[in-house]
C-alpha cells in the first residue's frame, strides 16, 4: 500500500451526515402511497463512491481490482459488474477511469484494500460527498427518461445491466437498468436539486410517489 493520505468520510464518532437533496421541497403533487404510481422516486443517500483510474491492459492491475472488489473489471462501455447481495457495482467511465459503488461507510475500507492489492501506475479518489443516487422504478419509469435525456433507452439498445454517462435534463447523469422497470441515476451534489426537481415534475403526469 502507498504512503498517501486517506480520508475516512464515515468515522466511527457522531456526526451529522446530509445527502445533497436535503435541502430540497417537493414541489408537485406526489401521491400518498406506491399503489397506482406510475413512476416511484427514492434517492438511496450516502453511498460510498470512489473514481479508479489505471490502465486497463495492465494485467496484474485488473487481477489486483478483482481481488480489492470480488468483481470483474469491466472493460468497456455499458455492462455494469455488480454484487447486488453486497450492494457493490463497478463501471466503466473512459478508458482509463472507472465508478465503484459501495455502501454507506464502506468507502474507507474498499479505498484501503484497492490500494494493499495495487501497485504501479494507478489512482484512487474518494468522491462520496459529490455524488448521490435517485432510483427511478414503475411502468412509466422509461417514459420519464426517454423524454428527459436524449439517449436511446429502449430495451433493445438498454438491456438491465447496462449503464451509461450521459446528458439528463441539460445536465449530466450516469444512469443504470437495474431491473426491467427499474433503474439507477447517480448525480452530482451541485445538480442534484434541480434534477430532483425536474424528476418529479416530468412525472407528475404519470402519478409520481417519493418513497422515503
Amino acid at each position: 500500500m502507498s504512503d498517501v493520505a486517506t480520508f475516512n468520510a464515515h468515522p466511527a464518532v457522531a456526526v451529522q451526515a446530509e445527502s445533497p437533496l436535503a435541502i430540497s421541497r417537493i414541489t408537485v403533487a406526489t401521491l400518498t402511497s406506491a399503489q397506482g404510481a406510475g413512476v416511484c422516486v427514492r434517492e438511496h443517500a450516502l453511498l460510498g463512491h470512489l473514481i479508479l483510474r489505471g490502465r486497463a491492459a495492465d494485467e496484474g492491475f485488473r487481477a489486483g481490482v478483482e481481488v480489492a472488489l470480488g468483481l470483474p473489471l469491466p472493460l468497456k462501455m455499458g455492462p455494469v459488474s455488480r454484487d447486488a447481495e453486497r450492494g457493490v457495482s463497478v463501471q466503466w467511465m473512459s478508458p482509463d477511469e472507472w465508478l465503484i459503488v459501495v455502501p454507506q461507510g464502506e468507502d474507507y475500507a474498499t479505498e484501503a484494500r484497492l490500494r494493499e492489492a495495487l501497485s504501479g501506475h494507478y489512482a484512487v479518489m474518494q468522491v462520496s460527498g459529490a455524488q448521490t443516487v435517485l432510483e427511478l422504478s414503475g411502468p412509466s419509469a422509461l417514459a420519464v427518461l426517454m423524454k428527459s435525456a436524449g439517449y436511446d433507452f429502449h430495451p433493445r439498445n438498454f438491456p438491465v445491466g447496462k449503464g451509461v454517462s450521459t446528458t439528463l435534463a441539460k445536465s449530466t447523469a450516469v444512469i443504470r437498468r437495474v431491473g426491467e422497470a427499474q433503474w439507477e441515476l447517480i448525480i452530482r451534489r451541485s445538480f442534484a436539486d434541480y434534477l430532483y426537481r425536474w424528476l418529479l415534475d416530468a412525472s407528475e403526469e404519470y402519478g409520481v410517489f417519493v418513497a422515503r
